[in-house]
């Protein structure tokens, strides 16, 4: 089987190479020809656990294109996915001009049936557009070929979204032909042999399903955040909380860990699309408004702990941060934590120093040279007057708390993950914050 992707970003390339994994030949396609010509040479422009490696291997067997020439390959496919983004518009909306625009080209292109697949996250209604924006481009030919349209979501997990896709627990597919479920079908076939399901369904109910799920999540956490607030008020601990009510098997336990608010190119987007796309049909999410709300105040909880340590006079004091990436095992900053404590840190006259294992590149191009950053997690606490734990990498779990006191000016540890132990961290001589306790 012959497939495309359209866009060779996160979701792209992951999904591509995967697809090239199971022994499909896949075409990926991107206007941008520096990352092509990277691609090919092995250069993954994103940081993902087994991507490279996978990309690589499937390139050398001839399983794995990359090409800018969408006209050169469309008649050499069965399926094609656009993959493309759909960043938010200033009022939180998705921008749906570059689905459109592939929609729009494949029309013109195309000469044989083909299935367009949308996995861009995408609001409600996209693929009816998606729909006339092929009918468009054939009408620019003087065409009518026939084609079938679906909307396939998808649900990885950055930093384990090889694993997501190649062990998925579930497919969501909107279609509407026999013809579209069968070659999908198909497609998926591989999948299925360890009993995971396509869950089919309309095109409105699968692009809804995405936006809800990454609500759903969005909500766990911030409603853990509100809780961790409350219960350092009232003298509870928050991981206790969280072991009683992960054992209601109605709830369960995951996402439900408080800290220093989420971020990344999933959740803070799609819940603002979703509470945009409810106002233009005049429904207030007055849950998801909240969840939005808590989030953005949790991302500045280690700074106002940090302020209140001090005084509220943080001018001069040398910061060390551990962690940059918005979660371990990636690189992505967008919606990071750290990007508005770092900002806050600099506003109040902190001189910041910070060590992430893989995103320190995306920081300089994000943040500049306005902090230092350290070639190791001990580098970044020399001369410190605190250590802010922002990302939960496994490297930050067990370090020599001795040789970190020993480079540190003052003791003060502020736990943006809750992963250390405060018996632990007091025995060593620190003076240990964290969330919810």
């Amino acid at each position: 089987m012959k497939i495309a992707i359209v866009g060779t970003g996160y979701v792209g390339l992951v999904t591509g190479t995967c697809f090239a994994e199971m022994g499909t030949e896949v075409y990926c396609v991107d206007i941008d020809r520096e990352k092509i010509e990277n691609l090919k040479n092995g250069v993954i422009p994103i940081y993902e656990p087994g991507l490279e490696e996978m990309v690589i291997r499937n390139c050398e067997v001839g399983r794995l294109h990359f090409t800018t020439d969408l006209e050169s390959v469309i008649d050499r496919v069965e399926i094609l996915f656009i993959a493309v983004g759909t960043p938010p518009g200033e009022d939180g909306s998705a921008d749906l001009k570059y689905v459109l625009d592939v929609a729009r080209t494949t029309g013109r292109y195309m000469t044989e049936y083909l299935l367009v697949v949308t996995k861009s996250t995408v609001p409600v209604g996209t693929a009816q557009k998606v729909r006339q924006a092929i009918l468009d481009g054939q009408a620019e030919q003087g065409v009518h070929i026939e084609f079938d349209i679906a909307s396939n979501p998808e649900f990885l997990k950055e930093g384990a979204a090889v694993k997501d896709f190649m062990h998925p627990d579930r497919i969501v597919v909107g279609i509407e032909t026999g013809q579209a479920m069968k070659l999908m079908e198909k497609l998926y076939h591989p999948f299925m042999l360890n009993n995971f399901r396509i869950i089919y369904m309309d095109f409105s109910s699968a692009e809804m399903t995405k936006y809800a799920a990454n609500a759903m999540l969005a909500t766990r956490i911030s409603f853990m955040n509100d809780m961790a607030n409350l219960c350092e008020i009232i003298g509870a601990d928050i991981n206790m909380v969280r072991k009683g009510i992960g054992a209601d098997s109605r709830i369960g336990s995951s996402f439900l860990y408080a800290g220093c608010g989420y971020g990344g190119s999933c959740f803070p987007k799609d819940v603002k699309a979703l509470i945009r796309t409810a106002q233009a049909c005049r429904y207030p999410m007055r849950i998801l408004q909240a969840v939005e709300e808590v989030n953005g105040d949790q991302k500045t909880v280690l700074f106002r702990k940090l302020l209140k340590q001090y005084d509220r006079d943080l001018n001069g004091k040398r910061i060390a941060l551990w962690g940059l990436a918005f979660k371990p095992e990636t690189d992505d900053m967008r919606e990071a934590p750290a990007l508005v404590l770092i900002e806050l840190l600099l506003e109040a006259g902190c001189r910041v120093t910070a060590y992430d294992p893989v995103a320190i590149p995306e920081a300089r191009r994000r943040v500049g040279d306005r902090i230092r950053y350290a070639k190791d997690m001990y580098g970044a606490v020399d001369d410190a007057d605190a250590l802010l734990v922002v990302t939960e990498w496994k490297e930050f779990r067990l370090p020599s708390w001795t040789e970190v006191k020993r480079r540190m000016n003052r003791p003060f540890i502020f736990d943006g993950r809750n992963i250390y132990s405060p018996d632990e961290l007091a025995e060593a001589g620190f003076v240990y914050h964290c969330i919810g306790k």
